[in-house]
């Protein structure tokens, strides 16, 4: 790691030591079920949402069971609903039919899961099982760029940058400070320059300055 690097993982880490996953769960599943439904949701949002679904259903085994349009009324405060509740059932049988109910605890066997995607795996690797991964959200993304981390055009490029850049025991607070530092200072319309403490490495407020 440069020293570049460094100063940057330190500056995010002073100035979000409380930084962690904001979804509420008790179980890896839950979790799973939460990452899906935070796609263009905030997660205070989704919290308000599993609060009460869970209370009624919480297992693959019972969302299996459900019909789509079932799972839709529980979920359609999140948006996108119609795929949400696709994606919460399929994986929902997937997990019941092929892991015997339980969610796999392999990076690998989470990304082959119906209607999970990269970024939900490596969220679920990471916050449930401890796993080093790196996932890369819409916060993550714009925070590597405007920090000149990565100039890749998707999460799996950018990704795969700030994995070559930090070592693997540092994955898990990146992600989270990073993802903090997005949502609450290097905001995407009106980030809060005045206040960040990372100005000194940040190409866009470089850019700012010098318009």
């Amino acid at each position: 790691m440069t020293d570049r690097n460094k100063n940057i993982l330190d500056i995010l880490e002073k100035d979000y030591p409380e930084a962690r996953c904001e979804l509420e769960f008790s179980t890896p599943f839950e979790l799973l079920v939460a990452v899906v439904l935070s796609a263009q949701c905030t997660d205070r949002r989704v919290n308000i949402v599993t609060r009460e679904m869970f209370k009624k259903v919480n297992t693959p085994q019972g969302f299996a069971e459900m019909s789509t349009e079932q799972i839709e009324e529980f979920v359609r405060p999140c948006g996108f609903y119609r795929n949400k509740a696709k994606s919460i059932k399929e994986l929902s049988e997937d997990i019941v039919n092929n892991y015997g109910g339980e969610v796999p605890r392999c990076l690998d066997e989470l990304v082959k899961l119906k209607g999970v995607g990269n970024k939900t795996a490596a969220v679920v690797y990471s916050v449930a099982f401890h796993g080093e991964a790196l996932p890369v959200d819409t916060h993550v993304f714009r925070v590597s760029h405007r920090l000149s981390l990565s100039e890749g055009k998707t999460a799996d490029a950018v990704m795969e940058d700030l994995k070559r850049q930090f070592p693997s025991d540092k994955w898990y607070t990146l992600h989270h400070t990073m993802i903090f530092h997005g949502r609450y200072t290097c905001k995407s319309r009106k980030p809060l320059c005045v206040n960040c403490n990372l100005n000194d490495y940040c190409t866009y407020y470089k850019d700012l300055k010098n318009e």
